[in-house]
């Protein structure tokens, strides 16, 4: 049987429907697993069903994440918030967490992995961090690798890609700023923007600030191992 994959849904302001990237579902497919798409469901009971029954969790892109939640009020650079989904996902990550249970977590879905452990994050990057910047929110093609990022040795990411320096694509201008004692720092950019976290405390729960499943569906190496590594993951955990 293929790992079941729970895949976070965004939504559109104004609109009662969900959505989640087809390329999402690709690169999970492709990797072996099953996906599925989860509502922004609030009772405890459901999201207790929803965490026993999938295999892994995979947090996916999308708006922005109400800064209140790390004790701040809007920046003027912040952009959309939809607050249904910061609450759902940070209550079945404390959950999916619970049963350590693999996660993968993308761009948005690291920011608000890293909240859930604790952490901030600037609210509007640009605005708030000094120095020169690269450009990370790219003026290229979702699939193209656009800057570098620097891999801890010796980390989930590094076992992963088996690269310490792996070329990524980039569309964000929220980033994660303060990391937790409970996590590392296992990726970086040449600007020092955070690209990559992951648990100390949990086999696989990792956060990246770039887009594999883009630079998947053109066979990038790096990114198809990454999602490979966590359906082998998932499945390792739904066969237990």
């Amino acid at each position: 049987m293929r790992p079941i994959i729970g895949i976070t849904a965004s939504m559109e302001l104004g609109k009662d429907e969900y959505t989640v990237e087809l390329a999402d579902t690709e690169a999970i497919v492709r990797a072996g697993g099953l996906p599925i798409m989860l509502p922004h469901i609030t009772s405890a009971k459901e999201l207790d069903e929803l965490a026993e029954h999938i295999d892994g969790l995979f947090l996916a892109g999308g708006y922005d994440i109400d800064p209140t939640l790390f004790g701040e009020e809007p920046h003027p650079g912040l952009g959309v918030i939809i607050p249904s989904r910061d609450r759902f996902e940070l209550e079945l990550l404390e959950k999916v967490m619970e049963k350590n249970k693999p996660v993968l977590a993308i761009c948005r879905g690291a920011q608000i992995l890293n909240i859930a452990a604790g952490g901030d994050m600037y609210q509007d990057t640009p605005s708030q961090l000094s120095g020169n910047l690269l450009q990370h929110q790219q003026r290229a093609p979702k699939e193209h690798g656009s800057h570098f990022v620097e891999v801890q040795e010796g980390s989930l990411l590094h076992r992963l890609t088996d690269s310490l320096k792996l070329k990524v694509n980039s569309r964000h201008h929220q980033s994660n700023r303060q990391v937790p004692d409970s996590y590392i720092i296992s990726g970086i950019a040449s600007d020092g923007v955070i690209e990559a976290i992951e648990s100390k405390e949990h086999p696989f729960v990792l956060g990246v600030q770039w887009h594999p499943e883009n630079m998947a569906r053109t066979g990038d190496a790096a990114s198809l191992r990454i999602f490979e590594g966590f359906v082998r993951a998932c499945t390792e955990e739904g066969d237990e």
